[in-house]
């Protein structure tokens, strides 16, 4: 490591003496970060209603644009904002983020049309993309000793993975008791609470030199992500044979081979390519891309289940995920006191496996199923299998990693979770929605009275809910199977990071 690669050092054997309190700071960002994913879902029927009830008269296609807004900058900037967090200065990039998110939620929250929501999600995300890698740049760089690293990751991990369902259950409450609004403003005073805790308790990093941010890249890639969303999106309303959708797909595809050459020969590239030559970061990027494939859609579809299925009201649908946020916590919470006496390797393959089972395990609803024996014990099964699976994949993917490369390397596990979420949902909603509409034809009758055909919906619905579901599984499944291929190491080696730049 050259002299000026790096401005301070800090070793291993001075542990920062406010680093508990930074955690509590990293924390409450990252929650609000990942519960914006999808606190929206429950809200979305009320904004969507007519303007003379409250709502912004959403059309029914354009839903999805809600939280794919949100999560396609979010995970399309995650590089670059974690390149400009390596140079400008990683603290300074969490505050700029916090700022910028709470102003982009107060703009969500008043706004007047769809248009004007939907630009504000965008935001949301574009400030969040520049807070995330900070926040997980800073815990690498704040806890020196493994065994508290090991900790740290624990919670980081834990908010990860229940962040989705807190969302859930806080866009219950806030629809139900105040407004969808709230679902919004509700990032303003957590943002206040973290900012008024950072400055006098996370200490500053950042490397020396000139730096080179990658405009180009950031744009090519989050365009592209953009575009073969949108086609995707367009072949459930169209069909896969349209060509509404393929010209879309091309045009991602074409942009994102565009990013990668860009990649291989900037001098200072978003994406640094050998992160991807490293053995064990990649089998946990990898990872993190199939659990984010398997797991987001599974909000979305159980949201519908619980409301259209089961008439659950919008609290009584974010409650309904308490016990798949109680897994997560204690699944994470008990992986990070064994993750340095087991390694990564064997927790993150046999929890994958554990979220990959609930996952088949909801594959098989039907439209009279028991929360309590069907739906409960799925959502145990697979959560603590995921709370496991988030701490030993956020572990692993600073492993050996160069100080000037810490903010990327951490926007490309968040960049891993967004992008997979963001194509998980449009690949499974095209699944439902061709599934469903062919049980629907298949199944219809000259005759069936109204209550008939409105059971038959149900029923295939239901159906369609199910094949996403088993997609889902099959994701997760692949993310066991990358993790125990790839990541290779053993418990010894999980202390081992290289230096890396502080100033005090």
């Amino acid at each position: 490591m050259s002299s000026d690669a790096v401005n301070n050092v800090v070793h291993a054997e001075v542990p920062d003496p406010r680093r508990w309190f930074a955690l509590v700071v990293i924390a409450i960002a990252q929650l609000m970060v990942v519960l914006d994913a999808s606190i929206v879902n429950i809200a979305l029927p009320h904004a969507s209603l007519p303007r003379v009830l409250g709502g912004l008269a959403i059309a029914p296609k354009n839903y999805q644009w809600a939280i794919t807004a949100y999560t396609l900058t979010f995970g399309g900037f995650l590089l670059l904002g974690g390149r400009v967090g390596d140079y400008m200065g990683r603290k300074k990039a969490f505050l700029i983020g916090l700022a910028g998110f709470a102003g982009a939620s107060l703009l969500g929250g008043f706004s007047v049309d769809q248009q004007m929501l939907f630009g504000a999600r965008a935001l949301q995300g574009v400030f969040g993309a520049l807070l995330a890698p900070a926040a997980l740049s800073l815990i690498s760089i704040t806890f020196t000793d493994s065994k508290e690293r090991a900790k740290a990751f624990g919670v980081y991990g834990a908010l990860s993975g229940v962040g989705a369902a807190i969302g859930l259950i806080a866009g219950g409450l806030l629809t139900q008791y105040l407004s969808w609004r709230w679902c919004l403003f509700v990032n303003t005073p957590m943002a206040i609470l973290a900012l008024s805790l950072a400055i006098p308790n996370v200490h500053e990093s950042k490397v020396e030199g000139h730096p080179h941010y990658d405009v180009p890249g950031a744009l090519s890639a989050t365009l592209g992500m953009v575009s073969i969303v949108f086609g995707v999106s367009q072949a459930s309303t169209y069909g896969w044979g349209s060509l509404s959708a393929w010209p879309y797909i091309a045009v991602g595809v074409a942009l994102l081979f565009v990013f990668f050459q860009i990649e291989s020969k900037v001098k200072s590239p978003l994406l640094p390519l050998r992160l991807l030559t490293e053995r064990v970061r990649a089998g946990s990027y990898l990872s993190q891309i199939f659990v984010g494939l398997g797991l987001f859609g599974m909000f979305l579809f159980l949201t519908f289940y619980f409301q259209d299925v089961h008439q659950y009201s919008a609290v009584k649908a974010g409650l309904a995920y308490m016990p798949f946020s109680v897994g997560i916590i204690l699944g994470a919470m008990v992986t990070s006191e064994i993750l340095p006496k087991f390694g990564p390797r064997l927790i993150a393959t046999v929890g994958s496996l554990m979220g990959a089972l609930g996952l088949l395990l909801l594959s098989f609803l039907a439209p009279y199923s028991s929360y309590v024996t069907r739906v409960m014990p799925a959502m145990i099964v697979g959560s603590l299998g995921l709370g496991a699976t988030f701490v030993a994949v956020a572990s692993t993917a600073l492993f050996n990693v160069r100080p000037e490369d810490a903010g990327a390397a951490s926007a490309v596990l968040n960049t891993a979770q967004q992008i997979g979420g963001s194509f998980g949902t449009a690949i499974q909603n095209t699944i439902y929605v061709t599934s469903s509409t062919s049980f629907v034809i298949a199944a219809l009758r000259p005759g069936l009275t109204r209550s008939a055909v409105a059971a038959l919906k149900i029923a295939g619905a239901v159906h369609g809910y199910d094949l996403a579901f088993r997609f889902g599984a099959l994701m997760t499944f692949l993310a066991a199977a990358s993790f125990y291929l790839f990541v290779n190491i053993d418990r010894h080696h999980l202390g081992k990071h290289d230096e890396v730049a502080v100033s005090p």
